[in-house]
């Protein structure tokens, strides 16, 4: 006789959200926060520009400590003037479009699948709705061969309808209009955890530059890596697949392009604190050519008031000088959430693979390296993730990101995730992962046993009626 589902409504089991992609408070370094902004505050030396309105391209001493700290992670020449602060990967991702995008002239947004889930509705804010396509990864990130046939297929398309687009803006001086846009998380993707080889790194960047196209890297993760094997955390004097180099830094080096006679180059790289601070802290930075930084400190939100988050800025700067961020990240952040990843891991194991159920053993290709927040599964003996995450809510309360989440809006065929379910382990206590997952183990099998009835259950349901909650 098969199983039959359960009778026990979600009331009386505690909520397990392993959808949400928060830092866990215990890694929000509140107590550095504070002595930081008492130091900062104690003189009006410090306590006066930053309780100004700040520089266009933002606090000079962050600019100047964030190069070094770059430099020294990445292997580059520290260089202030490539930077500009900003208020976070998100608010920052909204103002590169509007100073180098343009509705009309930017023919498309090339997005990697699957792909951060909220970005879509920033990219459509600035007028590219029904304009997003996807790009599928393969082992090593980006499929780059497909990426580069769907572009020039756009392209051949567009000059076969003898479409002549005119720009809405005049972007004037300091800025120019790219005529595509290509959005990635190169490392420790969000959600496919995968990160880019160097060889894909390369080949994206010169595609980028052969169609004058801006990459938008959001680079968020790249400090939360760790080795999956003995021999203890990285440092600056152990390289390895850690230190790969940015986009930023791989277009820098191949020099300037003869499509870009002003140097503005084709890549950004959109970094945060939210993930190594606390997401409260709204700062971040973007560091790409000089030229690029300068444009985008002429946004007209930053003309207006001055860089955003002038005061969180002080505090940032405050705490790369002392290298305490720096201390809490290598000694708390990164230790915690290996731990965190290792015992989900486990869990997965024990719980979900014997149902056919795949996990991401590392972020890279030949393995070794994991990081970011979230674990890739792949449903292999049914039932669909949709069908999972929906049954898992309302018989186990436990939220999952179900893989069509985190295909592209509007080009949903280009790249499809049906099989897939993202899970963080960034936010839920340990022993809630554990439970979390062991639930989810004890849900799958009764589905296996009952497909008949979960199939009803879907079939009743659109997207549009699934539970909000299901999707924070």
């Amino acid at each position: 006789m098969s199983p039959s589902p359960p009778s026990s409504t979600p009331q009386k089991k505690k909520q397990i959200n392993l959808l949400r992609g928060w830092p866990s408070p215990s890694l929000l370094p509140a107590h550095l926060l504070s002595s930081a902004t008492q130091r900062i505050l104690a003189s009006p030396a410090t306590s006066v520009p930053l309780l100004q309105y700040a520089p266009d391209e933002g606090y000079q001493p962050l600019r100047e400590r964030l190069a070094e700290w770059l430099g020294r992670h990445y292997g580059v020449k520290p260089d202030a003037n490539r930077i500009c602060v900003t208020g976070g990967a998100s608010q920052n991702l909204a103002c590169i479009l509007q100073s180098f995008t343009d509705p009309a002239w930017t023919r498309a947004v090339w997005m990697v699948a699957p792909c951060y889930h909220l970005a879509g509705a920033i990219f459509e804010d600035a007028g590219f709705r029904g304009r997003l396509r996807a790009v599928p990864e393969d082992e090593e990130g980006v499929d780059v061969g497909e990426l580069e046939r769907r572009m020039e297929a756009w392209e051949r398309e567009e000059e076969e309808k003898g479409v002549r687009p005119e720009p809405f803006k005049d972007p004037g001086p300091f800025r120019k209009l790219y005529r595509h846009v290509i959005y990635a998380v190169p490392t420790c993707s969000n959600p496919s955890g995968k990160t880019m080889s160097l060889a894909r790194r390369q080949a994206l960047v010169r595609i980028a530059r052969a169609h004058d196209a801006l990459i938008i890297s959001d680079d968020v993760y790249d400090f939360l890596q760790w080795p999956l094997i003995s021999g203890g955390l990285p440092t600056p004097e152990r390289p390895s697949e850690m230190r790969l180099p940015r986009l930023c830094d791989v277009d820098m080096a191949l020099g300037r392009a003869d499509n870009d006679p002003r140097g503005f180059g084709h890549t950004v790289s959109n970094g945060s604190f939210s993930k190594i601070a606390g997401p409260g802290v709204r700062t971040g930075w973007a560091e790409g050519t000089p030229a690029f930084a300068l444009g985008l400190s002429k946004t007209g939100s930053s003309m207006s008031g001055g860089a955003p988050s002038g005061l969180c800025a002080g505090m940032m700067a405050e705490l790369l000088q002392s290298g305490e961020l720096v201390d809490f990240i290598e000694t708390k952040t990164r230790p915690a959430l290996q731990r965190r990843h290792g015992i989900m891991m486990d869990a997965v194991r024990e719980y979900l693979e014997p149902l056919g159920v795949v996990a991401r053993e590392s972020s890279v290709k030949g393995g070794g390296v994991y990081g970011g927040y979230f674990v890739w599964l792949t449903l292999t003996r049914g039932p669909l993730a949709v069908m999972v995450s929906d049954a898992a809510l309302s018989e186990e309360n436990v939220v999952v990101g179900r893989g069509s989440m985190f295909a592209v809006k509007g080009d949903e065929g280009g790249a499809r995730f049906d099989e897939n379910i993202r899970l963080c382990f960034s936010w839920e206590p340990e022993e809630d992962l554990v439970e979390g997952v062991k639930r989810l183990g004890e849900l799958i099998r009764r589905m296996q046993g009952n497909m008949g009835h979960y199939e009803r259950l879907a079939a009743q349901t659109k997207d549009s009626d699934r539970p909000v909650s299901s999707w924070v």
